[in-house]
């Protein structure tokens, strides 16, 4: 039986901190799909295709990784593809609270699924998409949170003139 874990996630944009998630997850699991999450509570500064595109560039070293879009719950994507994981990426006691919370509701609403929680390694502990994008829009260097061609589409869309 293949062993098929979903990593979701906004990535608006993806950032070395994501990938390095994903790399991991893609070794501990068959397949791994990059879950492209729609919320309702965020403006995207990217729109989908453009997220899509992004993480396809860097992510086809790993021939495990197939990449979705979501605009629903969570846990009825996993049970429909029959994932056995949720993995989500921890950076700092904060980011606890609330993923654990939100493993407790998929695990309610699926009890077909485990959320599996990996650290981020100490030189992403910091990194999100938010400061990310908030750093590029007043002109900071971000060429070493993200890939290149990621930096590219941030300098387009949010590098404050």
């Amino acid at each position: 039986m293949k062993r098929i874990a979903v990593c979701p996630g906004s990535f608006d944009p993806i950032t070395y901190g994501h990938l390095d998630i994903i790399r991991r997850a893609s070794m501990l699991f068959d397949e791994v799909v990059v879950l492209i999450s729609v919320n309702a509570l965020k403006t995207p500064s990217f729109t989908e295709s453009e997220r899509m595109m992004m993480i396809r560039e860097n992510t086809q070293e790993f021939s495990n990784v197939v990449i979705d879009v979501l605009d629903g719950l969570l846990a009825d994507y996993v049970q429909k593809i029959g994932a056995i994981a949720i993995v989500k990426g921890l950076r700092a006691v904060s980011d606890f609270e609330y993923e654990f919370q939100m493993a407790l509701a998929n695990k309610k609403l699926y009890n077909g699924a485990e959320t599996v929680f990996l650290t981020t390694s100490s030189e992403n502990m910091y990194l999100s998409s938010s400061v990310v994008k908030q750093i590029a829009y007043f002109g900071g260097d971000i060429s070493h949170f993200v890939p290149e061609n990621v930096l590219d589409f941030i300098r387009k869309r949010l590098v404050k003139e």
